[in-house]
Order: structure tokens, then C-alpha cells, then sequence
């Protein structure tokens, strides 16, 4: 699936249980909102939440935000049905837990398709599981309808048996390998959330990490990171003011016929022009986003 060219610097997990939760994310400057059925929700209240964001994301009032829903996994109780209503509810993709196969992905995709979901509903993958991450390309590969992968980094510390760094040393294998996965087959690719509320300084080292390894954004659990993720993941105007300049050395230089054109003394080519193009893209974006 081609995904559009909209910003996704934050990505803000919401409990679909927490009505007024719901309510206040519509006045939330994060890029997009994932309504979680899954681990926010206690069992007692899976079917009222299932039904609460149904008809939330229904009503709408979002503006231009992303609306995910995270349905439950397909070995739950509740997956199916989570499956069944958010088909046609008007979300713009379902997250799928603890994806560890191709088939998997088909089998969800069979039961949206059965109960009336559009072939426009996005399929986003999480990868959470030492099997998911091992098995990252086939999963991205498995449908035209995924769109993306986001990782679940806290699952995937637990299962490597790993500690908890402000490096994320023990992760950086896999969340290197997703991003290579994504990358070669056009796929959205988001870093996994930070559980360390009051670390704020470690959250921004994070997301500059995260960004500097080439994650198109984060998702958060806490509406008080916002701010820090979508800085950490927008280009900064110096970056905006270059990209336009490259882009401008680049076309005067074809319209004169030279190969070969300089910005500040440094060789242009193809390659700088193809990232320029991409960062005044984010830009142009992030801008239409915010103007909604």
C-alpha cells in the first residue's frame, strides 16, 4: 500500500476505556491517534471500549489526525469482534498486536474483508516478538494493505531478556533490521514508546536517536511528550531553508543543461536533491496538518 505523505511524528496511544481521554485528544497537537483496545483496556471493559471508540471515531471531530485502532490479538476473546467492528467504523488503519506471520496479516485482512471493511483500511504491523522481528519481511510483504510497522519495544525487552538503557543498546539490532525491512518495501516505520514518564531528558535522547536511525516517528503513552517527539521528528527551518536551496541550485542547473551544480561549495547530486525533496515534503505536510 502507498501510504500518503502525512506527518506521523507522534503517534498517541489512547485507552479506548478513558471516554474522557477520547474527548481530550481532539484537542491534542499529536500528528495521530491510536485508540488501544488492547493492554490500556482491563478485560471487564474490553466491550465498552470496542464500542466507545467505534462510535467516537465515527462522530469524528479529529481534524486531520490519523485515527489508528489497536485491536486485540485474534488468540483473545475479544480480537474477532474487535476485527468485525472496527471494519467500518472510519478509521484509517487497524494496528494488529504481536504480528508474527504472513499469515496472520491474511488472516486479519479476511476477517475486515468479511465483515465490510474498505480495501482502503490500512494494516499497520506490530512487531513485539523475537519471531515478528525475525520474520519482518515476509510480514511487510504479506498484503498490498500493510502499510506499516511499529515497534513494541517493551514486549521486546522483556522476551530478549534485555535491560532497560537510555541506549536501547540491546534493541538496536531490531530496530535497525525493521528499518531496513521497511524501507526496502515503502512501509511507514515507528520507534516504540518511552515508559519513563518522568525522564525527560531521556525521552528526548530517544527520540534523536530514533530520528537519526530514520524512524518516520514515535508512539507515545502520555500527551505531556508531544511536543518533544513531533520537534525531535520535524526538519528544522535551517533544514527546510537548504532542501529548498539544493532544489533550486538543482533545477537552474537542468534548465542550463550543467550535470554538475554547487551550494555553498558542496557537489550537488541526485541523491542530495531526492533527500532535499523528501524534507521539504515532511514540511509541507506538517504544515497542512497544523493548519486544519
Amino acid at each position: 500500500m502507498v501510504t500518503e505523505a502525512r506527518p506521523r511524528r507522534s503517534m498517541l496511544f489512547m485507552p479506548g476505556s478513558n471516554a474522557r481521554a477520547i474527548e481530550k485528544a481532539k484537542t491534542l497537537p499529536a500528528d495521530g491517534l491510536i485508540f488501544d483496545l488492547e493492554d490500556a483496556v482491563a478485560p471487564d471493559a474490553k466491550v465498552m471500549a470496542r464500542e466507545q471508540v467505534c462510535a467516537a471515531v465515527r462522530a469524528g471531530g479529529y481534524g486531520g489526525r490519523e485515527l489508528v485502532v489497536r485491536a486485540n490479538a485474534l488468540t483473545t476473546l475479544w480480537g474477532r469482534d474487535d476485527l468485525a467492528a472496527v471494519a467500518t467504523c472510519g478509521a484509517h488503519a487497524v494496528l494488529v498486536p504481536k504480528v508474527e506471520s504472513a499469515d496472520g496479516v491474511r488472516q486479519v485482512i479476511s476477517i475486515l474483508t468479511e465483515h465490510g471493511g474498505p480495501d482502503s483500511l490500512a494494516i499497520w504491523c506490530m512487531l513485539e516478538t523475537p519471531l515478528g522481528i525475525l520474520r519482518a519481511e515476509s510480514i511487510a510483504t504479506a498484503s498490498p494493505r500493510v502499510a506499516a510497522l511499529v515497534m513494541g519495544t517493551s514486549d521486546l525487552t522483556k522476551d530478549l531478556q534485555a535491560k532497560h538503557t537510555r541506549e536501547r543498546t540491546p534493541l538496536l539490532h531490531s530496530l535497525g533490521h525493521c528499518l531496513l525491512v521497511g524501507r526496502a518495501y515503502g512501509l511507514v516505520v515507528l520507534d516504540g514508546v518511552h515508559l519513563e514518564l518522568s525522564d525527560d531528558e531521556g525521552f528526548a535522547e530517544v527520540c534523536r536517536q530514533g530520528a537519526e536511525m530514520g524512524f518516520d516517528g514515535k508512539t507515545l503513552i502520555h500527551p505531556k511528550t508531544i511536543d518533544a517527539a513531533n520537534a525531535a521528528y520535524a526538519p528544522s527551518p535551517e533544514d527546510v531553508a537548504w532542501a529548498r536551496r539544493v532544489m533550486e541550485a538543482h533545477a537552474e542547473a537542468e534548465a542550463k543543461g550543467q550535470g554538475v551544480v554547487l551550494v555553498d561549495g558542496q557537489l550537488i547530486e541526485n541523491l542530495h536533491v531526492e533527500s532535499a525533496q523528501r524534507v521539504v515534503r515532511i514540511a509541507e505536510s506538517i504544515a497542512a496538518l497544523e493548519a486544519v
